[in-house]
């Protein structure tokens, strides 16, 4: 407490007048929609499942609500031209460093063709940087698989003959593989982070230009109370259909969104485990990860490790900020639905397992709703699909109930069943601007800058992608649902998850296997509208959304999951982003990397992209039996 006192971040009037606004409003929000639905459920006598109902839909409007007064905020800053509480890019501009960073990069059973792409890429672009000497890069293996291993090493040697970086780019592969990718980087904290004043963490499929890296460090210069500072990494270089729609919804909300955030989280936000810098000294004093009480999945290691290494360096008084203006930090995510999920089923055991984490001594309150926002990102899939049931038994229960006009005791006048369709119409009116407006804001952000909607397709073009990806998001989304709902059960009963390599490249899914993965999602998807199309016909349209997207969710994960779908929407001039119509030159240089690698396995990049490396088929055998015993 001490420690948060001399930052002094929490007691400044406008960060509480900041926070007080938003937590104020999302409460407000989801109180005045729960009093509109209380007033229609009393219509007719409140029972107890319908209260239950209206717990369940207080609390989940309440997350909704959230994410709209935080693009809310966003908007705002964005219309103004910048947060003045914010962290400054500009002030630090040319200023020269006086440090050293490591940039670490752990790898676990990836492709080493990839990891050299994409490392070329950013060393290219650093040595374009007057202050490239400041940094050095480490390769931290945990890869299990000899052959890979073999390859990785030759890759390095490779790489530091070629560019003449010995002594600037390291290699090390660990004996001891404990506690995954946070063991991983606290192993070279022990060994080597006394060299340097900080670490900015890379993933193997990171991308970052040289200008993000310096500026990250000089803003760490600039600002001594800074322990962490992450910059807003985006996604890209993904082309199936259903990655381009991830790609083009965070490319279109995103930055709106992390200004948001940080708006209200100001010194208090969060780590997403990298594309951020932190100060390594105090990460190395105060971020040590415990070992929970008792066995997996709630127990052991910490998986997500992230939350708790902000939240431990928000402990030791320094502040963990967000750079969401910062340009030149991105990403790769899942190509296909079905590794989407297998990644989440991890991520859902980290979450949960912060439970454990929110009694912790001398955390601050807002690394405690860190802690709980995580957890309710999968918990809040199961609360839907809980206020679903309840609202289609609540439904059956009232088709089947006979009408009683006259009540027992001295009453002249029968009782009519009393209706609130101007109620209801509001009720839904405001559920649907909460969940539509943020990404209506984005989109009008992006029409105003001509530039901007140039390089997303122009203004049609545009609103229609925003189209289309709304409607795939409405037909995934219940899918997705009952993953999250499926691994959080399995979490709570004990099933812990193993810790699967992931699969970074346009894998494809074919139909056999979204039916294996998702066979259930569809008999429960034919099994419920069966019932409701039987006993409450009238509820059975309003649940249609979902039930279509269940039961083509086997169809749907296959088909979105090819290439050729979405190099047809590319064709088309649909879900472009910024990043591929006027690409920068480290993401140039990435895809022109990849291409020569795979070159110089076969001489003909057609036939390299045919015929992946050695290494290249190891890991994809080593992940198919991890998804096999998944």
């Amino acid at each position: 407490m001490d420690a948060l006192r001399r930052s002094g971040s929490w007691m400044r009037p406008h960060v509480r007048l900041r926070r007080t606004l938003f937590f104020g409003l999302t409460l407000l929000t989801a109180g005045c929609a729960s009093a509109l639905l209380l007033d229609v459920l009393q219509a007719d006598s409140l029972s107890g499942i319908e209260l239950v109902g209206l717990l369940l839909f207080f609390a989940l409007f309440a997350w909704i609500a959230s994410a709209f007064w935080t693009a809310i905020a966003g908007f705002a800053i964005s219309l103004v031209g910048g947060d003045p509480a914010a962290v400054q890019v500009g002030e630090v501009a040319g200023r020269p460093l006086r440090t050293r960073t490591a940039v670490a990069m752990p790898v676990y059973n990836e492709d080493p063709r990839r990891v050299a792409a994409g490392l070329e890429a950013i060393w290219c672009s650093l040595a374009r940087e007057s202050q490239r000497g400041a940094f050095d890069f480490f390769i931290l293996s945990d890869t299990r698989d000899p052959g890979i291993a073999a390859e990785e090493e030759a890759m390095w040697q490779r790489f530091v003959a070629r560019h003449r970086a010995a002594g600037r780019v390291f290699y090390r592969r660990r004996r001891d593989r404990s506690d995954h990718k946070a063991g991983n980087i606290a192993d070279f904290v022990r060994r080597w982070g006394a060299g340097y004043d900080y670490m900015i963490v890379l993933d193997a499929d990171s991308i970052m230009s040289g200008s993000a890296l310096v500026t990250l460090a000089r803003v760490m210069d600039a600002h001594p109370e800074i322990g962490i500072l992450q910059s807003l990494p985006l996604p890209v270089g993904r082309e199936t259909l259903f990655a381009r729609l991830l790609q083009f919804g965070a490319r279109l909300q995103s930055p709106m969104l992390a200004s948001g955030l940080a708006f209200w989280q100001l010194g208090e936000s969060n780590y997403w485990g990298h594309n951020a810098i932190l100060r390594l000294q105090a990460f190395a004093r105060h971020c040590t990860l415990p070992h929970l009480p008792g066995k997996p999945p709630l127990g052991g290691e910490i998986l997500s490790h992230d939350f708790v290494e902000a939240a431990f360096m928000r402990r030791a008084g320094y502040e963990v900020r967000q750079l969401p203006e910062l340009i030149g930090s991105w990403e790769e995510m899942p190509a296909n639905l079905i590794d989407y999920a297998a990644r989440d089923r991890r991520w859902t055991q980290g979450n949960l397992q912060h439970a454990r984490l929110l009694g912790f001594p001398g955390l601050h309150p807002l690394s405690r709703v860190h802690f709980l926002t995580g957890i309710l990102s999968y918990v809040s899939s199961l609360m839907w699909l809980a206020l679903l049931l309840v609202s289609s038994l609540v439904s059956a229960i009232e088709t089947t109930k006979k009408p009683q006009y006259f009540l027992p005791g001295p009453h002249t006048l029968p009782q009519w069943p009393q209706m609130r369709a101007g109620e209801t119409a509001v009720l839904f009116a405001l559920t649907l601007a909460v969940l539509l407006l943020p990404k209506i804001l984005g989109t009008l952000l992006t029409l105003r800058d001509r530039h901007l909607r140039r390089q997303f397709g122009g203004a049609a073009r545009l609103c229609l992608s925003l189209l289309v990806e709304q409607f795939f998001s409405v037909l995934l989304a219940p899918s997705m649902m009952l993953f999250h709902s499926t691994f959080v059960a399995q979490t709570l009963l004990g099933k812990a998850v193993s810790w699967n390599p992931q699969d970074r490249s346009n894998r494809g899914v074919t139909l056999r296997e979204a039916f294996r993965r998702q066979k259930w999602h569809l008999a429960f998807g034919l099994a419920w509208g069966a019932i409701m199309l039987r006993v409450a016909p009238h509820f059975f349209w309003w649940l249609t959304p979902v039930l279509v997207g269940l039961v083509c969710g086997v169809g749907l994960s296959a088909w979105t999951s090819r290439t050729s779908a979405g190099r047809i929407a590319r064709r088309w001039g649909l879900l472009l982003i910024p990043e591929e119509t006027a690409p920068p030159r480290e993401l140039t240089a990435l895809r022109d990397r990849r291409l020569a690698y795979s070159s110089g396995i076969s001489g003909d990049p057609a036939a390299a992209r045919r015929r992946p490396s050695a290494a290249a088929r190891r890991a994809s055998r080593f992940r198919d039996a991890w998804y096999r015993r998944a």
